[in-house]
């Protein structure tokens, strides 16, 4: 894993202001440009994966976007837990408060806060194992352009278990990118939109090379 080059990589492409605030202007366009961005770093962890010149990718709105969206339907399926979870939560806390105002028990809010820190618990854990999924999953996606392959549960879970050091230095780099996404408030409009884009450029190449790592290319 080369941590710090994902990092770097994109400022050594020539045209990278250029590339990288076209990607953020079309994030502004609502719901399709934040697709057309998961896209664009699908096209970056593919690079990684056929180990082609690791420049930006260009501005290819049409199938940025139908790969974007199949990356949004893969999250979907794989966070489905999580929702069910966040569901059953809701209706457990809502029916208890409901008791709890109607026989006006003191007790019923000791269980809720008992019920909404179990859930909160296997929600935060089932998160954890969505981000050493995603690198997995999209670099499934990346490789084969195929939603179906990038939902085969049994050989995602065999390549986590092949590289999860790779995995976790991937995941850790993602939420460090996360973080460098809101410093660009301090340059307004242009500066948040710029560092947005670098965050999914640095995810990607850090996804793409534990995707590597995991199948050994």
């Amino acid at each position: 894993m080369q941590f710090g080059k994902a990092f770097t990589f994109a400022f050594d492409d020539k045209d990278w202001f250029k590339k990288l605030a076209i990607m953020g202007l079309i994030t502004l366009i609502p719901i399709l440009g934040q697709i057309v961005l998961a896209g664009w770093m699908i096209d970056i962890i593919k690079k990684l994966i056929h180990h082609e010149p690791t420049d930006l990718p260009d501005l290819d709105f049409g199938g940025q976007l139908s790969r974007g969206f199949s990356a949004f339907v893969v999250g979907l399926v794989y966070a489905i837990p999580v929702f069910v979870l966040v569901g059953i939560q809701s209706i457990i806390t809502g029916a208890l408060t409901s008791g709890y105002t109607s026989d006006g028990s003191g007790s019923t809010d000791a269980v809720v806060m008992v019920v909404s820190l179990c859930f909160g618990i296997v929600t935060f854990l089932l998160s954890i194992v969505l981000y050493f999924i995603y690198p997995i999953a999209y670099g499934k996606l990346a490789e084969t352009g195929k939603i179906s392959e990038a939902l085969k549960f049994g050989e995602v879970f065999s390549l986590i278990k092949k590289a999860p050091g790779a995995i976790f230095i991937a995941v850790l780099g993602a939420l460090l990118a996360s973080m460098i996404a809101p410093l660009g408030a301090i340059a307004c409009v242009i500066g948040i939109l710029l560092t947005v884009v670098y965050a999914s450029a640095i995810t990607g190449h850090l996804f793409g090379q534990a995707y590597n790592v995991a199948t050994g290319n």
